[in-house]
């Protein structure tokens, strides 16, 4: 599906802004707490080490002109566009080896990643690296875009749908160097982090005051089939696709970004968690996740199973403690939580 978003036979269907009724009833459009594009809090290029300024000058040939520091994202690592004195922009994502060892293991991944993914997508790829003053930085193509508007702009959700179908079908068949990396599998990870209703119903974790009014057993019942169902598929997901995690380009493509989590499960999953944007600021989601062709031979419930996942593990996330991670990042669960919920609710037709 490579080629320009101009192509119309190209993109997958997705539905304008008509209203959307639910229950008879205009469905009213829900924004996050916070925009994604405000989320982060992360050290300035002044806060970083002198030895590691530095060391990213020479690699730039020289002090950064100018330095744009992420405002998107949960974590707290230094994320920025650094432009160079002759005009040369990367994007540096650096961590500091001891206190954020999580964060320099999750940046030399991805890099492994970036540069095996197959050419031609519309993905960042790596620069170089470098260790310096005990942090890590890692520098990738900087990509000319921004994140795409809530509400939905139809035309950004298509131009991610598009990118994504492309990228879908690149990793049906993923190369042996990839998979070489022995990435995770879906099936794996959901039962060690994603399901939570079978602990809400077991007296385990606390039920979220959201679900108060949802029947447990039935989410209990969905969630649990998505281990089989990721283990059945074939090819490779890219495990985080969120609205904050993609760029829209001046010509209207959209780039996929964040590939830490690149795991071993089926694409519907991917499409059903950015999806949960489309149906809370409005669009049709239903005939987005339907027409997709990332959705072509998924199981026939797998839009429910995958929210009542979703659902459970953004709700149980958001009643956890407090993170050390983005002041915004719990809100911002418990919204998307609610919304996954809702827009299952509405599918199943349950009073929530």
């Amino acid at each position: 599906m490579v080629g320009s978003l101009a192509e119309p036979t190209d993109a997958p269907p997705v539905p304008g802004r008509a209203p959307v009724r639910q229950h008879g009833a205009v469905r009213p459009i829900s924004l996050p707490p916070v925009p994604y594009g405000a989320t982060a809090v992360r050290p300035g290029w002044g806060d970083l080490p002198a030895g590691l300024r530095d060391a990213l000058a020479s690699r730039l040939g020289g002090p950064p002109v100018a330095v744009e520091v992420a405002g998107g994202g949960f974590t707290r690592g230094f994320t920025a566009v650094l432009t160079g004195p002759t005009g040369e922009r990367v994007f540096v994502k650096a961590a500091a080896l001891d206190g954020q060892r999580h964060l320099v293991d999750w940046y030399a991944h991805e890099a492994a990643i970036l540069t095996r993914l197959p050419a031609g997508l519309p993905v960042p790829r790596p620069c170089w690296a470098l260790t310096e003053s005990g942090w890590y930085a890692l520098a990738l193509d900087a990509i000319d875009g921004r994140t795409p508007r809530l509400p939905w702009d139809p035309a950004e959700l298509a131009a991610a749908l598009t990118t994504y179908a492309e990228v879908a079908a690149a990793l049906a068949d993923p190369p042996a160097d990839l998979v070489a990396l022995g990435l995770p599998r879906l099936a794996d990870l959901a039962r060690d982090d994603i399901l939570w209703w079978g602990e809400v119903a077991a007296g385990r974790e606390p039920l979220p005051e959201p679900a108060a009014r949802a029947p447990l057993a039935e989410l209990v019942a969905l969630e649990s089939r998505l281990p089989g169902y990721a283990d059945a598929a074939a090819g490779l997901a890219h495990g985080d696709l969120r609205v904050d995690n993609l760029l829209v380009d001046p010509d209207g493509r959209a780039w996929l970004c964040d590939w830490t989590w690149l795991c071993h499960g089926p694409p519907w999953f991917d499409l059903a968690g950015l999806l949960i944007t489309g149906y809370a600021t409005g669009l049709d989601a239903d005939a987005a996740f339907a027409g997709h062709p990332a959705a072509a031979g998924a199981p026939a419930d797998a839009l429910d199973v995958s929210l009542a996942a979703l659902a459970g593990y953004f709700l149980t996330g958001a009643a956890a403690r407090s993170s050390s991670a983005s002041p915004h990042l719990r809100s911002h669960q418990r919204w998307s939580g609610e919304q996954a919920l809702a827009w299952l609710a509405t599918r199943q037709h349950w009073q929530v």
